[in-house]
């Protein structure tokens, strides 16, 4: 008997916001205003685990820019 490991393809914005530290209403605002990319599902917003990625290197380059200034 095999077992299947199964990884999430997705995250929600509460998870998301766990992920980062940050409280739910940060986490909206970032995905609203674009901060942070996502998928409309329906009703609801996901965001795939390289869009995090991709929002926390952007986040890094930004303080690595502002310490070289």
């Amino acid at each position: 008997m095999t077992s299947t490991v199964i990884t999430r393809k997705w995250h929600s914005t509460a998870e998301v916001a766990e992920m980062l530290g940050y409280g739910l209403s940060k986490t909206k605002m970032l995905v609203l205003t674009g901060e942070i990319r996502s998928i409309k599902d329906g009703r609801n917003r996901r965001i795939l685990p390289r869009y995090v990625d991709e929002y926390i290197e952007r986040r890094a380059e930004e303080a690595e820019q502002g310490w070289s200034a």
